[in-house]
């Protein structure tokens, strides 16, 4: 096999992606792994296979982590859950068991792959942990800007808290004398939005590079019958990502309603990727029976609503006029990156944080996600439809996107810390254990 075209002055270098089993969290990372390796480096994965090399495609190595899957067994959250008790939810039932459960599978990672930088996803603290107690230099991926533009400033309790869980964590998987936050790197932390965006951060600023969303092609995932959406009339789609169908069912139930108010002036695509329309509301065709309808109109001749499990999300938003969805992270940017306005909703996490945000900007409405009704919703759609300056607003964030670089940005940035790391190595070699593991000389050979 040819090797590939060099685009970059930098020698060789291993990187190494650590991240849940969230799509949300993975899919940012197929951008900078793929500008990795147009310049001639190596990427690989640390994570569950099943979720990352359905994104990914089958040619990534990736190596095996254990862990909980977030909606499954005790990480499978009441859909009422909310507010700070969803953060504690989070956290103890899925974040905390997830690191303890990757943190063999990324000690094996970086024991085989060697890489010279390791780039954590933020809330996959194993990553952070292991490669500093391997001796590891590490990068944090923030696929949400909430922890470091001051989200917590008002509940100095539940920042406590956390801080506290952290220091645990450490003890179990990483090393006791460690001081830095696993959330954090202390060398480079990866922000996948801009300022415009997210505001100026509150904390880890001295460290956080605003880059942009990453943008990639990703493998074809889902059909979708594309003969379906009209050129001549405005198209939504409205999506509450892959985490929250559980707490979805009357959300989507009134969004299909104030949509059908509108019948004939716009196309609505919505993702429901467990059924619950199909349950809820008679008349809507969503069976997983067979490929030919998957997707398909909500009635046989319907050219109002089409409901699909799953959607090709990237290629789809350079198709419609606005987005309804819940505030994640993922799908605002990616939303914003095609300078499409929307209407937020947002349930739990990070969500009201990244709303507020979008409504800042001026790039979209917020609904109250457990109390909006059909009308509402209608009336917050035709706003962002018909009015100018949502869409200005939502080009003026796309526009500082595009400035900030987004996976060649962060490329740039990961080439710097691994040929940082590669000189310190040089100066001052490693010792105990870890330095057979990550030792390389300038020239990037093992």
């Amino acid at each position: 096999m040819s090797e590939p075209s060099r685009t970059s002055e930098v020698p060789p270098r291993r990187f190494l992606f650590v991240v849940p089993p969230l799509v949300g969290h993975v899919n940012p990372t197929l951008g900078v792994a793929a500008e990795l390796t147009a310049r001639g480096h190596q990427a690989a994965w640390a994570g569950m296979p099943e979720v990352v090399q359905r994104l990914t495609g089958q040619g990534a190595t990736v190596y095996r982590c254990a862990g909980p899957v977030l909606g499954e067994g005790g990480a499978d959250r009441p859909p009422d859950v909310r507010g700070p008790a969803a953060l504690k939810f989070l956290w103890e039932r899925f974040l905390v068991p997830l690191a303890e459960a990757m943190a063999p599978g990324v000690a094996r990672a970086i024991e085989e792959f060697r890489p010279d930088v390791v780039i954590a996803d933020q809330q996959t603290v194993a990553g952070g942990l292991v490669a500093e107690r391997l001796g590891v230099r590490w990068a944090t991926s923030a696929t949400t800007s909430a922890e470091f533009t001051g989200a917590l400033d008002g509940m100095p309790k539940i920042d406590a808290w956390l801080d506290g869980l952290m220091a645990e964590v450490r003890g179990r998987i990483g090393d006791p004398e460690g001081t830095s936050d696993p959330r954090f790197s202390p060398d480079l932390v990866l922000a996948f939005t801009t300022e415009e965006l997210a505001g100026r951060p509150a904390r880890a600023g001295d460290r956080i590079h605003y880059v942009g969303p990453s943008i990639a092609e990703r493998p074809a995932t889902a059909d979708f019958p594309w003969a379906w959406l009209d050129p001549a009339r405005p198209a939504v789609l409205v999506t509450l990502g892959t985490a929250n169908t559980d707490a979805g069912a009357r959300f989507l139930t009134e969004c299909l309603e104030a949509v059908r108010a509108r019948a004939g002036r716009f196309q609505t695509v919505i993702v429901d990727p467990d059924g619950v329309l199909a349950r809820a509301t008679p008349d809507v065709r969503n069976t997983p029976a067979a490929p030919e309808v998957r997707n398909a109109p909500a009635a046989p001749d319907d050219k109002d609503v089409l409901v699909c499990r799953y959607v090709p999300q990237l290629t789809l938003l350079k198709r419609v006029n606005a987005v309804v969805c819940h505030a994640g992270h993922n799908t605002v940017c990616e939303t914003l990156w095609h300078g499409v306005p929307l209407v937020v909703a947002p349930i739990r996490d990070d969500q009201p944080v990244v709303a507020a945000q979008v409504v800042d900007a001026g790039a979209g409405i917020r609904v109250r996600f457990g109390r909006v009704r059909a009308a509402a919703l209608g009336e917050a759609l035709d706003a962002v439809l018909d009015e100018p300056r949502y869409r200005a607003a939502a080009e003026r964030v796309s526009a500082s996107f595009r400035t900030a670089g987004g996976a060649t940005a962060a490329a740039a940035h990961l080439e710097r810390l691994a040929t940082a790391s590669a000189v310190t190595r040089v100066e001052r070699p490693a010792t105990g254990t870890a330095a057979t593991h990550t030792t390389t000389n300038p020239g990037g050979e093992r």
